[in-house]
C-alpha cells in the first residue's frame, strides 16, 4: 500500500522530530542573545517571505521545518525573550512546548468523556485542584478555555441563566427589564466584547470609578452605581470585580465587593486572570483575600503560570448554573457514563483542543512549591524593577504590583495629557527599537504612563539593569 501523503516514513519522521528538536533547543540557547524584535520588518518584506509559498508543487518536509523556522524566528516578537516585559505573554515551560507535542500528536476530542477518559480526568483534577486552592464550594467545576476572553464570556453566558431562569429558553426579550452588569474602569475590554455578543449592548457595561492608580474599585461608587441603576429602571445582574488589571496590576477590593453582591443578591464573578495564579503562592496568596465568594472566576495558565498559549480555566461555585446555561443534548454524541463530565454539556464548545494537559504536566514536574518559587520571584523583581527605575529617576505610579510597573518621568508633570502621552509613546519606541527590550506606552486611571511588566521566568537583574540603561538612553535623546 502506498505511504499515505500526510504520514510521511518512519525514517523521515525521526529524522524532522530530531531537527525540530535541535531548532527548539537552540531556540532556548540562543534567545536571550537575539533582539527581542526587528523593528525594521515590513509588511512587504515578511508577505515576500512567504509568497514563496504558493503550494502548486509539494516540497521536501525538511525544507518546510527549516524554511518555517526561519520564518518564526525572523518575523516575530519573541514573547519568551528575558527582556520582553511586554503584555502577559510567557516564556513557556519546557514540560509544557513537550505536552503540546503529545496533544497534536494524539489530538483527543475532550468534548465528551468516553471521546478520552484520561484527559478528561486529567482537566477533572486540574480543575477542582484548583477550585479548593481558592475555596470555592464542593459544588464547584468548571473547565479549560483558549483564554480568558472566552473565559470571561462563559462566567457572563452562567451569570445570565443564574439569574434569568428562563432566559437559556425565552431569551432577552422576555426579560421586563434591561439588565445590567458593573466593572471597575479599569476592568479588561474583553467584557466589552462580551456584552456585544450576547445581545446585552455596551449600554448594559457600567464602568465604576477605581480608588486611584494603586487601589482598585471603589466600593462606595459600586453601591451607588446600582442604586442609581435599580431608581433608572434597570435591572443590575453581574459584578466583576478584577484581580490584577492588565493596565496595572491593580487588584480589586474582593472582600468589599464580595459582600456587597451577597447583600444585594448579584452574581460576583473575578477576572483573575494575571493575579489568580497568586493562589499558589504562601507568600502572596493574601492579596486574594475574598476571592472565596466569588460565584464565578477566571485565571490564565498562559500567564504566571508559563503554560504555552492559549490556556484559561474558568471555574463556578455550582456545577448547575454551567449545566443551566450551555446543556443540550444532541443525538449524535452518546451520552457518557461519568455524569457531568460531558464538557460539551458544561460549555460552549463541542471540539475542545486537550488545553489542561501542558499546566498539568508543568505543574506536575515542578510541583506547587516549584510554580510558587517562580511566581514570587517574578513579582519580586517587579518590585526591584520599581526600585531600579525611582532611583534613576522615574515615579512609580502603581505600587510594582504582581510583577507589573507602571512608571513616568517627573521632568514633563507640566505637559498637557496628550503630549505626555506622545512623549512616553516616543520613550517605548526608542526602547524597542534598540532591540534589548520591549515595553509599552498605557493610561492607567486617565493617566498616561509607561508600562513594564515581568512576563519571563528567565529575566534576572541583569535584564532590569539592561532596561533601565535603555530608559536612561531614550530620556536623553528625547
Amino acid at each position: 500500500m502506498n505511504q499515505p501523503v500526510l504520514l510521511p516514513d518512519s525514517e523521515t519522521r525521526q529524522a524532522l522530530l530530531e531537527r525540530a528538536s535541535e531548532l527548539v533547543d537552540a531556540m532556548f540557547s540562543d534567545q536571550p542573545d537575539w533582539k527581542v524584535i526587528d523593528t525594521t520588518l515590513t509588511s512587504d518584506a515578511v508577505r515576500e517571505r512567504i509568497a514563496g509559498f504558493d503550494y502548486s508543487e509539494p516540497r521536501a518536509p525538511q525544507e518546510v521545518l527549516e524554511q518555517t523556522f526561519a520564518l518564526l524566528r525572523d518575523c516575530g516578537l519573541h514573547v519568551g525573550h528575558p527582556g520582553y516585559f511586554g503584555l502577559f505573554n510567557p516564556t513557556p515551560s519546557f514540560m509544557g512546548v513537550i505536552a503540546d507535542l503529545l496533544v497534536a500528536a494524539f489530538n483527543p476530542q475532550m468534548g465528551a468523556w468516553h471521546h478520552h477518559p484520561a484527559g478528561v480526568e486529567i482537566e477533572r483534577q486540574m480543575v477542582l485542584y484548583f477550585a479548593r486552592a481558592f475555596g470555592l464550594p464542593d459544588t464547584a467545576y468548571g473547565h479549560f478555555t483558549s483564554g480568558g476572553s472566552e473565559a470571561n464570556l462563559t462566567a457572563v453566558n452562567v451569570a445570565l441563566a443564574r439569574m434569568y431562569p428562563g432566559l437559556a429558553k425565552h431569551g432577552l426579550r422576555a426579560l421586563d427589564k434591561q439588565p445590567v452588569m458593573f466593572i471597575s474602569e479599569e476592568a479588561h475590554h474583553s467584557l466589552d466584547k462580551v456584552a456585544q455578543q450576547l445581545g446585552l449592548g455596551l449600554d448594559a457595561v457600567i464602568r465604576v470609578p477605581v480608588q486611584g492608580p494603586e487601589a482598585g474599585m471603589d466600593p462606595a461608587a459600586l453601591e451607588q452605581a446600582l442604586n442609581q441603576a435599580r431608581a433608572d429602571g434597570l435591572d443590575p445582574f453581574l459584578v466583576v470585580a478584577t484581580a490584577g488589571t492588565t493596565n496595572a496590576g491593580i487588584i480589586d477590593p474582593l472582600r468589599q465587593v464580595g459582600a456587597i453582591c451577597r447583600l444585594k443578591n448579584l452574581h460576583f464573578h473575578v477576572d483573575g486572570a494575571w493575579g489568580g495564579s497568586l493562589v499558589l503562592s504562601d507568600k502572596y496568596r493574601g492579596l486574594l483575600g475574598g476571592i472565596e465568594y466569588a460565584d464565578s472566576l477566571i485565571l490564565d495558565a498562559h500567564k504566571l503560570l508559563s503554560s504555552p498559549m492559549g490556556a484559561g480555566i474558568f471555574l463556578s461555585a455550582d456545577k448547575a448554573w454551567q449545566a443551566a446555561a450551555f446543556d443540550v443534548e444532541p443525538a449524535y454524541v452518546p451520552r457518557s457514563k461519568a455524569e457531568g463530565m460531558d464538557n460539551y454539556r458544561l460549555s460552549s464548545q463541542f471540539s475542545r483542543r486537550f488545553i489542561g494537559l501542558k499546566l498539568f504536566m508543568t505543574l506536575a514536574a515542578a510541583g506547587k512549591q516549584g510554580m510558587a518559587e517562580t511566581i514570587d520571584t517574578q513579582v519580586e523583581l517587579g518590585e526591584l524593577l520599581g526600585q531600579r527605575l525611582q532611583e534613576d529617576g522615574w515615579r512609580v505610579v502603581n505600587g510594582a504590583r504582581l510583577g507589573l510597573v507602571c512608571f513616568e518621568n517627573p521632568d514633563v508633570d507640566a505637559r498637557d495629557e496628550g503630549e505626555r502621552a506622545r512623549y512616553y509613546e516616543a520613550i517605548a519606541r526608542h526602547v524597542v527599537d534598540g532591540g534589548e527590550s520591549w515595553i509599552s506606552a498605557t493610561q492607567t486611571v486617565g493617566r498616561p504612563v509607561l508600562r513594564a511588566c515581568i512576563t519571563s521566568y528567565r529575566t534576572r537583574e541583569a535584564h532590569l539593569d539592561r532596561l533601565v540603561s535603555n530608559l536612561r538612553e531614550a530620556r536623553a535623546k528625547i
